[in-house]
């Protein structure tokens, strides 16, 4: 019998303890399962220390799958570690960009009967990791003002429709209206893409496609191919911001003439005062960050 260990946020609310009931029930049908609720990274260390080689659940979303794959990073097992994923958080960008149900009963089957596939992740100069993508610019900006919206909305649904998902929409949408242009020098693999005398809007860098519940920032972004994708949009113009922002909600964004797509496997960003967002977690300002691949760093159950 397959040995799990579940990892699921100990602040989780009512609605979330019966989805993860309802999708332990598939689980226990077929494997043995130890439960383990963190709620600080310490707590993360010492679960994750008795791991002892079982596939590790995360029950959560994508900020959630991020804490988990750190706190692997930083022990040195990722790359010995299988890893399955429950999504319950409001984006689950991570699972949308992988095909990984979204119905947590169907991920849990999901979990039994799915391959364990290698995986990229991207790692900073620092060695902090990104799994999915991270951007700046407008794309950190509007999810600085939508992590309010977010917030308030999360408490706002009908059955099993969270509104929370709608934050990131509306903080673009606010953005549109007052960002500045930023002046960054953009190198792929070693080469100037961009240079500041040409002012950008946002820069944004994906191992997997989606942010913030869906929208297709890096729309061709996969994460089992080895390479990043590095969108660039030059839409600074008021009147092309805002036609950036409606073509970005269709994943259409890529056809205009102010946008660039690339594909490498390292990526420096540098020039003027920038804040970035990392599978959703906000930090800055910076003047220059650096991200490379790290090709099929750890294996996640995946559709067949």
């Amino acid at each position: 019998m397959r040995s799990l260990l579940v990892i699921t946020n100990a602040d989780a609310g009512t609605s979330d303890e019966e989805r993860l009931a309802e999708a332990l029930a598939v689980l226990r049908e077929k494997a043995s399962v130890e439960v383990a609720k963190t709620s600080n990274p310490g707590e993360l260390d010492g679960v994750l220390h008795r791991a002892g080689g079982r596939t590790v659940v995360v029950a959560g979303g994508d900020g959630s799958l991020h804490a988990v794959v750190t706190a692997l990073h930083k022990r040195r097992e990722l790359d010995q570690t299988t890893l399955a994923l429950l999504p319950m958080g409001t984006g689950n960008d991570f699972a949308r960009g992988n095909d990984i149900p979204l119905e947590v009963e169907d991920a849990a089957r999901l979990v039994l009967s799915g391959q364990p596939r290698k995986v990229d992740l991207i790692v900073d100069e620092t060695g902090n990791v990104v799994v999915n993508n991270v951007h700046v610019g407008v794309g950190a900006q509007a999810s600085r003002k939508g992590a309010k919206w977010k917030t308030r909305l999360g408490a706002v649904g009908v059955g099993k429709v969270n509104l929370g998902k709608l934050g990131y929409p509306i903080g673009t949408v606010l953005s549109a209206f007052h960002p500045p242009s930023w002046r960054l020098r953009v190198e792929l693999d070693g080469e100037v893409v961009n240079d500041v005398d040409r002012p950008v809007l946002m820069v944004a860098i994906g191992n997997g496609s989606n942010v913030g519940g869906g929208t297709e920032l890096n729309p061709d972004a996969d994460t089992e191919d080895g390479l990043l994708d590095v969108m660039i949009s030059r839409a600074v113009k008021p009147a092309a911001k805002l036609g950036y922002v409606l073509r970005l909600r269709k994943g259409e964004h890529d056809e205009r003439d102010d946008v660039t797509t690339l594909r490498g496997t390292s990526v420096k960003v540098s020039g003027d005062e920038f804040w970035l967002s990392a599978d959703g977690e906000i930090s800055g300002p910076e003047r220059s960050r650096s991200w490379r691949l790290e090709r099929a760093a750890y294996e996640m159950i995946l559709p067949r």
